[in-house]
């Protein structure tokens, strides 16, 4: 039980963690309204607990959308450690994370510029720099498991034990991808493969999915450290 608070604790008092759990409070409403009858959750939603629920999911979409303003700066920081990947010995997965980098780079300003037009903050219209984000976002998603699955065709056969162990540490991290991806693709202009077509219990389940798994493999390396030390 110690244990288990001290990690948790750990988890809320990263910038990581927070984050985490706040898309997790995002998500989670949206996957669990949809088990109620159309009665009850108008009902629900009249309430003063529906209401506050609902608060609480906006105001922590909000405050994920205000935190990301911080990451410009560490993102470019790993970019430019990063580089060219001149370290990284294999020209395929050099370019794939270098481009990875610039998608990554790019959506931060792009989600800034679309938040600051929804606060009327600069008079621009928010919906063609939402649509540049998303697609930024699904780039990124789409190169990180193109990025696994060219690893994983350079393992010959002598090395089958290793990529079963790389697969293991690798898969969770592909199906959060996966459904981070889906969820992007949805989030598209209609007409673009299932763009639209999801109901909200379903964005709800791939975002629950992703973050559930970022929470999983953030305790586990924090119990890594901990087991280290």
């Amino acid at each position: 039980m110690q244990r288990s608070l001290e990690a948790l604790v750990r988890l809320l008092e990263s910038y990581r963690g927070r984050d985490k759990v706040v898309r997790r409070c995002v998500m989670a409403p949206s996957l669990l309204e949809e088990y109620f009858p159309v009665r009850q959750k108008q009902m629900l939603r009249s309430s003063v607990s529906g209401k506050v629920c609902y608060c609480f999911q906006l105001n922590s979409a909000n405050a994920g959308q205000v935190l990301r303003l911080f990451d410009d700066l560490s993102m470019l920081a790993y970019s430019h450690s990063y580089g060219f990947g001149a370290e990284e010995e294999d020209s395929g997965v050099r370019w794939i994370s270098v481009v990875t980098n610039m998608a990554d780079q790019l959506y931060y300003p792009c989600e800034h510029i679309a938040w600051a037009a929804d606060a009327e903050l600069i008079r621009v219209k928010s919906d063609k720099w939402w649509l540049f984000s998303t697609v930024l976002w699904g780039t990124s998603l789409l190169l990180g498991i193109l990025r696994w699955g060219y690893l994983s065709t350079k393992v010959g056969a002598p090395f089958f034990a290793l990529l079963a162990e790389y697969m293991q540490v690798e898969v969770l991290s592909i199906l959060s991808s996966m459904a981070d991806l889906s969820n992007a693709i949805h989030w598209m202009p209609p007409g673009f493969l299932w763009a639209g077509r999801f109901p909200n219990w379903l964005v709800g389940l791939m975002g629950t999915i992703s973050s559930l798994i970022g929470l999983m493999q953030m305790n586990a390396g924090n119990s890594d450290q901990s087991d280290n030390t």
